[in-house]
């Protein structure tokens, strides 16, 4: 059945997904949730798949209520919220949800049960400023959703207990080599303090290791959480909107499970690089897959007994 979600008050929100990977060779950045586990794990939570339209919302107040009883979920960052986060809440039709005073992180999700309907390009519906395609949310926008209505009363008896992720001001950001890791004076590791943030990447201030060399390199492809060094040693860290090909050197990249987090690093807060080897970085990324397919099939027993469409994927 087609209902709306009507926004009330929208601050700096956007409707995303998990990005369009796999299109480097066309120029087209992967963009997608900054912070990947959150919002995967918001979507599971309701029943949909890890891949589904939800709303990011980055440090502003998000309001909105739905035409219908809805099933949510609000993951990501703390926030000040009148229900739990990271659980599944069924609230009755017309009931005002709002998210405010996001801390210790900087972008929270809210994922509704069903398919928002949004424009997607090339099968994601992710924003992508220099395509000048997405859906940035606005005061009294309507965004149709397809669902079906769920019986509001029967979420207070459940926790499905989904791994949360450790929140703050200060960031531990496990690293593995980068291909240009043997050109500097020794290996990414230290504290940094972050100057500027923003869908593209983290400018870092602090001292770091220093080139042997000082000759140009060719533009290059380079992946989502490559860590450059500029001629002015400076780092900056790729976040998902980057260019597909950069041109500084890179000393390291942060691993699968380290970009989420960096993706809720702000301004004032501090990152930490902690080096891993590649088998480390697989094992992480590995667990991290377990537990949220674990979480899936928690979700899927739950919504079966109870008569919920599940689309989650274990």
């Amino acid at each position: 059945m087609a209902e709306v979600l009507e926004i009330r008050q929208a601050g700096l929100a956007a409707v995303t997904d998990l990005g369009r990977p796999g299109h480097a060779r066309e120029g087209i950045s992967a963009n997608g949730a900054a912070d990947q586990y959150s919002a995967a794990v918001a979507n599971i939570l309701v029943g949909n798949p890890e891949t589904a339209p939800l709303i990011e919302i980055t440090g502003s107040t998000f309001t909105f209520r739905a035409s219908y009883p809805a099933l949510i979920a609000i993951t990501g960052a703390p926030a000040a919220v009148n229900w739990p986060c990271w659980e599944p809440v069924c609230l009755p039709a017309a009931t005002l949800v709002t998210v405010s005073s996001i801390h210790n992180g900087l972008r929270s999700y809210v994922a509704v049960h069903g398919s928002l309907a949004v424009p997607r390009f090339l099968g994601s519906c992710a924003p992508d400023p220099l395509l000048e395609f997405g859906t940035w949310l606005h005061a009294d926008d309507q965004v149709a959703l397809d669902t079906d209505h769920v019986d509001h009363s029967i979420f207070r008896l459940f926790r499905l207990a989904p791994p949360v992720p450790r929140f703050g001001t200060d960031w531990t950001v496990d690293v593995v080599d980068g291909p240009d890791a043997s050109d500097f004076d020794r290996p990414l590791a230290g504290s940094f303090e972050i100057g500027r943030a923003n869908h593209i990447g983290l400018r870092l201030r602090g001292p770091a290791p220093a080139r042997s060399g000082s000759g140009e390199l060719l533009s290059r492809g380079v992946p989502a959480g490559a860590v450059e060094v500029t001629p002015a040693g400076e780092l900056v860290v790729l976040l998902r909107g980057h260019p597909v090909t950069a041109g500084y050197p890179v000393i390291a990249v942060a691993t699968q499970v380290a970009q989420s987090a960096l993706g809720q690093a702000a301004p004032g807060h501090h990152v930490t690089f902690r080096r891993r080897s590649l088998p480390e970085a697989v094992a992480d990324q590995r667990a991290r897959r377990g537990a949220l397919d674990r979480l899936a099939g928690r979700v899927r027993t739950c919504f079966t007994e109870l008569g919920i469409s599940c689309s989650a994927q274990q």
